[in-house]
């Protein structure tokens, strides 16, 4: 089902107001080994997240 143009607008606005991007680039040779252990993954943006709060949660003890 095509998006309208105030789907679209609303769309942008909640995602401004709401959330942020980050872009990373990943060499083929140099990051190798992180992007087989990401292309293993089901959820990319899941498994980086499991693994920053995991982090965080080492950090404050």
């Amino acid at each position: 089902m095509p998006v309208t143009e105030a789907q679209y607008r609303a769309q942008k606005k909640y995602d401004a107001a709401h959330t942020k991007q980050f872009q990373m680039k990943l060499h083929f040779e140099n990051d190798k080994d992180i992007l087989e252990w990401l292309d293993r993954q089901s959820s990319k943006q899941g498994a980086i997240k499991e693994l920053i709060r995991r982090q965080i949660a080492e950090e404050r003890k």
